[in-house]
């Protein structure tokens, strides 16, 4: 029997953090390999087939747009650290999107003014607050160590004295970006505040996997390997060190270190000598039920004309974790046609998300799923009768998934897709060789997954 494997560097979790974080590891010659459990990567932004459909699992857009020549964004500094060209993602921005609640709606685009006149239009005492909290917002460095932790609502209504505004400002950065019920961390309304809001949204047109496919080219060209179907059953530690890892089919793997990409938690529960070290995190309650609607029609020519719709249909928005299996009152509603393409996707598509209920569709009778689904769906539409037409005489392809799924393909306990609200911005652990980025290390969405990767592997593993 031959020696085991070495690695420079094990990165576990084939997602957008694992992939960038391997793929810098490997341009600066380290011999690192992705372990990924599934056969695709991707996690929570990953894509499939069926009945023909190419569909994406999780995206509606991308964060943090920004214009080519834009050197400072986000975006630009990703495709400098990860020495890709921007045309390989194929982005293209968004027409319009909107915020609407009960007899207010504050329309915005990638041109930060659009919302800065809504918000006057609309909250006219407002105006002055709203510039005192985007020039604060600006000056901020969520990522500096010694940023606080502190309540984004409070921070927000210490500005914004109308709540309607405060909710309208909030909702979306809570549903595209946000681990915590009925509250945010500031650092993290500061980074969705500027994701969203002052950078703005785009699409791939061929959705996800235009992005995949461009991270798995450069981990191929800057030689970092990836391994399909082998999921980590447990980290090897030895003398408070990590030393390798055993897969789940008994296999080992030795390494001089691990990046772990799949949770703090599901990080934490394949570590046993970590579990002993660290203070147990709570676990994330917040999952989302999804609907992929494909019409027969142009939802355009149904007066669906914008890209994104947050919605609600309470003034005081709650981001907590439904008493029923799915919270029909608030959501998020995506249309794929309404981005600037060179020309027209013509897809026809509506996702709509709404907040769900882990326990529920944990639970339920598998002969009971398919209708509750459809049952659920229907609601979620007459839900959503305010802000879109009644399109279910129109749908000739559907699939709904739940939390339930989201805990199937990701491993993420209670199907939680942002994971726990204790996040690790050091990206440290208890051990000193163990490190974690993606959703549980703070960098949330497409743009911060791969941000985190790429910081981490820069912080600890080129030095």
């Amino acid at each position: 029997m031959g020696s085991p494997l070495r690695y420079n560097v094990l990165v576990i979790g084939a997602g957008m953090s694992g992939l960038a974080a391997a793929i810098r590891l490997a341009h600066f010659g380290k011999k690192v390999a992705v372990l990924e459990r599934h056969d695709r990567v991707g996690g929570l932004n990953s894509y499939y087939s069926l009945n023909g459909y190419d569909l994406d699992v999780g995206l509606h857009a991308v964060t943090n747009f920004a214009p080519r020549g834009a050197s400072t964004s986000a975006l630009s500094k990703i495709f400098r650290q990860l020495r890709i060209k921007p045309e390989n993602f194929d982005l293209s921005p968004q027409k319009k999107s909107r915020i609407a609640f009960p007899g207010v709606t504050l329309e915005f685009t990638n041109d930060f003014a659009c919302l800065e006149e809504e918000v006057a239009k609309n909250f006219p005492s407002q105006k002055d607050r709203f510039r005192k909290l985007v020039e604060a917002i600006r000056n901020a460095d969520p990522y500096h160590p010694s940023a606080e932790r502190r309540s984004a609502r409070e921070a927000v209504s210490s500005v914004i004295s109308e709540p309607l505004l405060a909710e309208m400002l909030l909702a979306p950065l809570m549903y595209y970006g946000n681990a915590m019920e009925d509250d945010m961390d500031y650092r993290q309304f500061v980074i969705m505040f500027q994701s969203i809001y002052l950078e703005g949204f785009a699409r791939p047109r061929r959705g996800v996997r235009e992005i995949l496919d461009s991270l798995l080219n450069r981990l191929d060209e800057s030689g970092g390997e990836l391994k399909l179907e082998s999921g980590v059953r447990e980290i090897l530690v030895e003398n408070g060190k990590v030393y390798g890892v055993k897969l789940m089919d008994d296999s080992r793997i030795e390494c001089d270190s691990v990046l772990s990409s799949i949770g703090l938690l599901e990080t934490i529960a394949i570590c046993p000598e970590s579990s002993r070290r660290e203070k147990k995190p709570a676990e994330g309650k917040l999952a989302f039920m999804e609907s992929i609607n494909i019409l027969d029609s142009s939802p355009v020519e149904l007066g669906m004309e914008h890209a994104i719709t947050f919605f609600s249909n309470r003034e005081n928005f709650s981001f907590r974790k439904p008493e029923e299996p799915v919270d029909v009152n608030d959501g998020v509603i995506c249309v794929p046609d309404n981005f600037s393409y060179g020309e027209p996707l013509n897809c026809n598509m509506v996702r709509i998300t709404n907040k769900a209920d882990y326990a529920y569709w944990e639970n339920i009778n598998p002969m009971e799923n398919l209708p509750r689904k459809r049952d659920w769906h229907s609601r979620s539409i007459e839900g959503a009768a305010d802000y879109m037409p009644d399109i279910r005489d129109k749908i000739k392809f559907l699939d709904v998934f739940t939390p339930r799924t989201v805990r199937r393909y990701t491993g993420h306990i209670n199907g939680a897709v942002y994971g726990s609200p204790d996040k690790v911005w050091s990206g440290g652990t208890a051990l000193p060789n163990l490190f974690l980025c993606g959703t549980d290390q703070g960098f949330l969405g497409i743009i911060g997954a791969m941000l985190s990767g790429i910081s981490i592997a820069n912080q600890y593993l080129l030095k």
